[in-house]
């Protein structure tokens, strides 16, 4: 499971999750991707459960890299504790993911298998997601 090793601070506001990213909207590493369509809080078990969707797919061979990181944590009270007496403490973390982010690239397979393989990973993940190639994220080029 994914995790910063040290934070500058233990908890965080909630935030917004409006716009789109602009950053880590294209396809970099590999030669294919799984974009975000929707706004979302992925959870570093979600990250991990698709990651392995994903190798077990291509049977290790291939390449994967995770282009997002939960570094973001989220706390809670627990169970029946009246209201007030403060912020909860950290659970989990979560990566924020706008619409257009580039979460996943895969390299070294074909397109159906790589198709494949990210259909699964999606499955995992709560949100709506497209796959795109290199060539329509405009991507670096080698």
């Amino acid at each position: 499971m994914l995790l910063p090793k040290r934070v500058k601070y233990r908890k965080v506001q909630r935030g917004r999750m409006k716009g789109t990213s602009h950053r880590g909207n294209k396809v970099n590493y590999g030669d294919y991707g799984l974009m975000a369509v929707e706004p979302a809080w992925i959870t570093s078990n979600q990250i991990e459960a698709a990651r392995i969707a994903m190798t077990r797919c291509i049977k290790r061979g291939g390449q994967v890299w995770i282009k997002i990181f939960p570094d973001k944590p989220i706390t809670e009270k627990p169970a029946e504790t009246r209201m007030g007496s403060g912020k909860g403490s950290p659970e989990y973390w979560v990566a924020v993911v706008k619409p257009g982010r580039v979460m996943f690239e895969i390299a070294g397979v074909d397109r159906e298998l790589a198709e494949e393989a990210m259909r699964l990973a999606a499955n995992k993940l709560p949100i709506k997601c497209k796959f795109v190639s290199k060539e329509e994220t405009g991507g670096e080029q080698e």
